[in-house]
């Protein structure tokens, strides 16, 4: 079939693939240089979904790796409609996570697809997935079916419980690892009576558990290649990511605390065992929202700067040596919290603020994300960046006014800062299947009408 027809046939979204990318993506790219991020001239091929998986190939693709997503034709990554969404439908969540990949709807529950997918894997550097154990391997992708093709290849695997032990099987959600790493215990409030929890644990109101696995992921896949790249070396490793253990590697000296004192470290509300003073703190209500409660985080647990604080709200009885050094203060918590917080409770954040800044003591308000967004730190290390979606509604933005049919979105930045490289944000998240044209022909070599027939038999979308 000629390219004509097969511009009739496939609609407005395949004949802006097939001629290109959308003006307003463009736009966005055009001008950046990618050239000296550490990880030029890396692919990477994503086939997880939702966060853990995900958030490794944002990473990955925001130090300059080429990230090609891997997704279901007509679904998608299930994030692309996970709370909140945009005018287009699509979660601005979803955007943010999927920045600077390219989108391939490939259905992996047909063989074609499977070896539509094979053949990108043997030309990729990294191989990122978030699927139950023996999934990879059902589908006869796991690294003993692609290491005979492409023996450089590095497999990263992020699951629950890692690929091997007695609880691999078992469906890993980062809710679950969570809890079962010790990490939902020791937040919350203590029973006075027992030291254990009052009532159910506190959670942070985020997929912590993923993405400290997705941080894992990423540095793993970092310490491969670097692996794979010294003398000479040429074989590719497992990274075997378990969400259990990459929380358990937050727990700092909880366990060997309990190996040699047996202590069972409990929960602590909102201050840390062991450590005095470091705590929230109520202020009086803002002014400008007296229905608000205000809270404000101090830490002074250096020896000085507590002197500092308890000289600065007049409470200089509670310095001298018997309250010298943070072990002495441990046995006075009670005494030194209350007179804190005997003193916060009269003052609004902005005096308990100037107060701490002038004795040089650290002091922070607990913030909303509007007071991020707004926050003069943020705005001059550019931490909050804002990104380019083109499309009027609907995804789709064609023609000179594509410029128009889109909005910015704002998203977190590229972190940690390198010097001398550009880490811009390339791309929001792309539409489901963006890519999908390109990378059959620049990467697989495929001809219009061999991409005509995949798509017309729902191997690719």
């Amino acid at each position: 079939m000629s390219s004509s027809s097969l511009l009739r046939t496939t609609g407005l979204v395949t004949r802006s693939r097939l001629l290109g990318p959308r003006r307003g993506l463009a736009s966005s790219t055009s001008t950046l240089s990618r050239d000296d991020l550490p990880l030029s001239g890396i692919r990477v091929l994503e086939m997880g979904q939702l966060i853990a998986g995900p958030f490794a190939g944002q990473l990955l693709g925001q130090f300059g790796a080429e990230v090609i997503k891997v997704e279901p034709p007509n679904v998608g990554d299930p994030l692309r409609v996970w709370r909140e969404l945009d005018v287009d439908g699509t979660s601005p969540w979803f955007r943010s996570i999927a920045r600077n990949k390219k989108s391939v709807a490939i259905d992996l529950r047909k063989p074609e697809g499977r070896e539509l997918v094979k053949r990108l894997a043997i030309k990729s550097d990294v191989l990122i997935e978030n699927f139950k154990p023996g999934t990879l391997e059902k589908w006869a992708l796991g690294p003993s079916n692609l290491h005979p093709y492409n023996p450089s290849l590095i497999f990263t695997r992020v699951s629950g419980y890692g690929q091997t032990g007695p609880w691999a099987p078992r469906p890993g959600y980062a809710s679950v690892c969570e809890a079962e790493s010790g990490f939902r215990y020791i937040n919350g409030f203590p029973d006075p009576a027992t030291g254990g929890l009052a009532g159910p644990p506190v959670r942070p109101n985020i997929s912590l558990g993923d993405s400290v696995a997705g941080l894992h992921a990423a540095f793993g896949t970092v310490l491969a290649l670097l692996a794979r790249g010294k003398g000479g070396r040429k074989k590719g490793v497992t990274v075997d990511v378990s969400i259990l253990e990459s929380m358990l590697n937050l727990m700092e000296g909880i366990v060997p605390e309990y190996d040699r004192k047996g202590k069972i470290r409990g929960p602590s509300g909102s201050s840390v065992t062991g450590i005095v003073p470091t705590n929230a703190y109520p202020c009086l209500p803002d002014p400008d929202s007296p229905s608000v409660p205000s809270y404000i985080v101090i830490g002074a647990n250096g020896d000085t700067i507590y002197n500092r604080l308890m000289n600065a709200i007049d409470r200089a009885d509670l310095t001298g040596p018997a309250y010298q050094q943070n072990h002495h203060r441990v046995q006075k918590q009670d005494e030194i919290e209350k007179a804190i917080e005997g003193w916060t409770s009269k003052h609004t954040a902005s005096e308990v603020e100037e107060r701490m800044r002038e004795a040089g003591v650290p002091v922070g308000r607990v913030v909303s994300v509007k007071e991020i967004v707004e926050s003069e730190q943020v705005e001059a290390r550019g931490a909050i960046k804002d990104v380019w979606v083109p499309g009027n509604g609907n995804g789709v933005a064609e023609g000179a006014n594509a410029e128009k049919e889109g909005w910015k979105l704002k998203m977190t930045g590229t972190f940690p800062v390198l010097e001398g490289c550009d880490m811009e944000p390339k791309w929001a998240g792309p539409e489901l299947g963006y890519h999908t044209d390109e990378v059959m022909r620049s990467d697989l070599g495929l001809e219009v009408d061999e991409i005509e027939k995949l798509r017309k038999d729902g191997i690719i979308g």
